[in-house]
């Protein structure tokens, strides 16, 4: 299912969460993939792996043909955001952005020869990307939870698409709805951040980052959406003061088996 999180008539963004099949939903974790069209152009975030790559051809449609896309948009390396690359890079004749120390690994996903000259490494700062008539900014999120992550903020809808943070493991069919109670949904993120995410340094770095934005709306790759301001400045609090990653390591993590 579509579900439309921005649309003023010429510029759209659509989540897409329930691609996955049946069979393969039932061990694989749920996700999310964007598709931003801007005045007739469009850019994909987050794609995801081959599990998800017919029914995204199929549900983009829609909005936009998919052999005119412009940009690929990887917030970092996994499998279940950049997997299908190949199939993307043979099939039209995008480009891909996605983190500089990346860069060299993503070939690995590709027949021989595909990625040449179709590959952008975001630098470390980060970067804006026209798109259309908007800008799409690439906003650093370094090690929440890779090591080199970009998170994609579109200035036009005012949503920052945040890849891992601020993921909920939940059934596709609830991905699809808006949080609207924050401490009854923190149950389905606290487990995945306190092991996904590196550490409060990094936490408290990327709130004080994110509080310089205008932000209507933070959406995840995986799960549910914090949507207004209230909800959006709850979740960056909780980002700012959370124990995660190497600050619940002990000794006891780290003996021989």
């Amino acid at each position: 299912m579509a579900n439309e999180l921005f649309n003023n008539g010429t510029h759209i963004c659509i989540k897409f969460s329930d691609l996955s099949d049946s069979d393969a939903s039932q061990s694989a974790v749920q996700s999310n993939q964007f598709l931003i069209v801007s005045d007739g152009h469009g850019a994909l975030i987050d794609p995801g792996g081959n599990m998800t790559y017919n029914a995204l051809v199929m549900g983009m449609g829609k909005y936009f043909h998919f052999r005119k896309l412009q940009y690929i948009f990887a917030s970092h390396q996994d499998p279940d955001i950049v997997a299908s690359i190949n199939k993307w890079l043979i099939g039209t004749e995008c480009q891909v952005l996605a983190p500089a120390i990346w860069e060299r690994f993503l070939p690995h996903f590709c027949s021989v020869g595909n990625t040449e000259n179709r590959i952008i490494g975001i630098p470390d700062q980060g970067m804006n990307i026209k798109l259309g008539n908007s800008t799409i900014k690439a906003i650093p999120a370094h090690f929440l939870h890779s090591e080199g992550n970009f998170q994609f903020y579109d200035v036009t809808s005012k949503i920052l698409f945040s890849g891992d943070l601020g993921a909920s493991l939940v059934h596709h069919d609830l991905a699809a709805e808006p949080v609207t109670n924050f401490e009854d949904h923190l149950p389905t993120m606290l487990g995945f951040h306190k092991r996904y995410m590196t550490s409060n340094k990094a936490c408290r770095y990327w709130a004080n980052m994110a509080r310089t934005l205008d932000i209507e709306s933070i959406v995840p790759q995986h799960g549910r959406a914090f949507v207004g301001k209230a909800m959006v400045n709850q979740f960056i609090t909780w980002v700012e003061n959370l124990q995660c990653g190497i600050d619940l390591m002990t000794q006891d993590n780290y003996k021989i088996p």
